[in-house]
């Protein structure tokens, strides 16, 4: 069994990797650490854990050698205790925006301060399977990207890898996210009262994820995002133009060759039916990230659109499919549960 704890084991992020951790099956958790609960029970914060374990969060300090833990603090908390996990843990997997970019100055100017830990930013793997797996393989720092930048990514990598899209026109990112996704320490903006019925846009340019997706594409990236009602659940929408002769025929093609061997990512762009295009909610719980399109043939006009479970596939779940594969393990062990309908 392979030995394992996390770090902000309290909050929504770290929830769910308890409950995937719990379940896996060459998995022992060793260590739920969270500094607002020591010593109380697991399943006093998580409730759905209730008869699955009787684990209780500790602190740092009770947490010894082991084989892998994951980061799931608070922005710009990870940076400045990365040393000590490093010196404790064979792996780190850090779910934090904290090394999600590869340069200081870029990290400056979109959190806003210096980075803590400036000379480990190109030591960290990105955790994105689908365009990383063989670095993966051998990391021993990885970065899970933000839910956002993950589907935006998904979404038009396809047409980027194979030069179908007019790059120096760069992309347009609507991003649409549940409450779930400002943690579970939100302030007033995410009371039932101020969030319910709500669309709210609360960055209208700037957004942090933008700067990932950039960095993963290699295109200018600009982002809006909006909190929408529902809990879990990220919907991105991006706007591109495709090169003069591609069609919607290439774009389909595109997009099956390069998923159709991907055991997480799922093309969906019917001509009919209530689900035509990814929709979150059927997602949540699972590790899948739906990825459809659109093609105005006419102008020349690209849409393309992700769907997942922030909290999963956007969090916790592809943190622990990064992790199974640096342990050399079946890439989807722990992480089969399809999502439900109806919800």
């Amino acid at each position: 069994m392979m030995r394992v704890a996390v770090a902000g084991a309290a909050g929504y992020i770290g929830g769910e990797l308890l409950r995937l951790l719990l379940g896996h099956p060459e998995v022992e958790v060793v260590g739920a650490v969270s500094s607002r609960f020591p010593g109380k029970r697991v399943d006093g914060v998580h409730p759905n854990l209730r008869a699955v374990t009787d684990l209780k969060f500790c602190s740092v300090d009770n947490v010894g050698e082991c084989d892998a833990v994951f980061l799931a603090l608070p922005h710009r908390v990870a940076m400045t205790q990365i040393g000590d996990w490093v010196q404790r843990s064979k792996l780190v997997v850090d779910l934090t925006g904290d090394f999600r970019l590869d340069e200081a100055e870029v990290f400056r100017r979109y959190y806003g301060e210096e980075h803590q830990a400036p000379r480990l930013l190109g030591d960290f793997v990105p955790g994105l399977p689908e365009l990383h797996r063989e670095r993966l393989r051998t990391a021993d720092l990885i970065s899970v990207p933000g839910c956002m930048a993950t589907a935006g990514v998904l979404a038009l990598y396809p047409l980027v890898a194979r030069d179908l899209i007019d790059l120096e026109s760069g992309a347009q990112f609507d991003a649409r996210t549940g409450s779930s996704g400002s943690g579970a320490t939100a302030g007033p903006a995410n009371l039932h009262a101020e969030r319910s019925g709500a669309m709210r846009v609360f960055a209208p340019t700037g957004h942090r994820h933008e700067a990932e997706i950039s960095r993963h594409l290699g295109l200018s990236a600009a982002m809006t995002a909006t909190g929408v009602e529902a809990v879990r659940g990220v919907q991105t929408i991006c706007h591109a133009t495709l090169r003069p002769g591609v069609d919607r025929q290439t774009v389909r093609r595109a997009f099956r060759e390069q998923y159709t061997d991907e055991p997480f990512v799922r093309v969906v762009a019917h001509q009919r039916g209530i689900f035509r295009y990814p929709e979150p909610k059927i997602l949540l719980g699972s590790n899948y990230c739906d990825v459809g399109f659109a093609v105005d043939e006419g102008t020349g006009r690209l849409t393309t659109i992700a769907a997942l479970d922030n909290l999963v596939k956007g969090g916790a779940g592809n943190a622990v499919q990064c992790f199974n594969i640096r342990m050399g393990r079946p890439e989807t062990l722990g992480l089969t549960f399809p999502g439900l309908h109806p919800l």
